[in-house]
């Protein structure tokens, strides 16, 4: 980690109370601006949570988040989106009765200005407002090749497409900070490796900064800067994959044997 880059988001101590289950635990680390940062960790291990946590879903119990710089703790979880923060699901979460870019323009929605008589009159400036929103969702379809999807219904389409699609809307709000939970899930290994590509390009050519969670361990070792490794709602490690999947807690709590970590370093190679 470069220490001149700039933390775009930071968690300090975070702790999450469900009764009296204790699901995160002391959890702190910084996301730079630029990076690729991924937590992983086995099913219960917290990560969920610290994403919803970032999204304005919970309230953490003690501990905080920043965004650049300013507490998100005051911001309601509608104006996440319009602070650049924008998020996929591990469970797509689309209007299967719209077509792609119906979702995608959907996705502009916070960037449009909130003027009932202007939007009933349609003035120059909304129709201004109207283009911008359209040249867009159109450099988002032309940069995830999904052109040829543009007027089909959401619910007519294969899953693999339906992941892109989710994170075409994403990438339509014109996000800072890029959330992705589990984007491999439920993909063919062809899939897999377009979503890698895809999330290197995010990062590389439009220089967002994505904070992923995922189980994927070829994935997690070819696309991220920096790994933070939980479980039971604790950090275990953190560090460059290579560090992470090596450390002896980890391959106890996560990859299970030593045969796995080797596995994984030979696909980072």
């Amino acid at each position: 980690m470069n220490p001149d880059q700039e933390v775009l988001l930071g968690a300090r101590d975070l702790q999450v109370r469900f009764g009296g289950v204790l699901a995160v635990n002391n959890v702190s680390f910084d996301v730079m601006r630029g990076e690729v940062f991924t937590l992983i960790g086995p099913n219960g291990a917290g990560k969920t949570t610290v994403f919803n946590l970032i999204s304005r879903i919970y309230t953490p119990t003690a501990g905080s988040i920043s965004y650049r710089g300013e507490p998100l703790a005051a911001v309601p979880p509608h104006r996440i989106a319009a602070l650049g923060i924008a998020r996929t699901f591990q469970n797509i979460e689309l209007f299967e009765h719209a077509t792609v870019l119906q979702n995608l323009l959907i996705g502009r929605h916070v960037h449009h200005p909130k003027r009932l008589w202007a939007e009933l009159l349609f003035v120059p400036s909304v129709r201004e407002a109207e283009r911008a929103t359209r040249r867009k969702v159109e450099e988002v379809i032309d940069f995830l090749s999904i052109a040829k999807y543009r007027d089909t219904m959401v619910a007519g389409l294969p899953y693999g497409v339906r992941k892109v699609v989710e994170l075409a809307r994403a990438l339509a709000t014109d996000p800072q900070l890029l959330l992705l939970d589990e984007p491999s899930s439920g993909l063919n290994v062809e899939e897999t490796d377009d979503m890698a590509f895809w999330i290197q390009d995010i990062q590389s050519d439009l220089g967002i900064t994505v904070l992923m969670v995922e189980h994927d361990m070829t994935l997690v070792s070819r696309v991220s800067d920096r790994v933070l490794a939980m479980n039971q709602g604790e950090v275990l490690a953190l560090g460059t994959p290579e560090q992470v999947q090596s450390h002896p807690g980890v391959i106890e709590a996560y990859l299970g044997t030593a045969d796995d970590a080797t596995s994984l370093r030979r696909a980072r190679a």
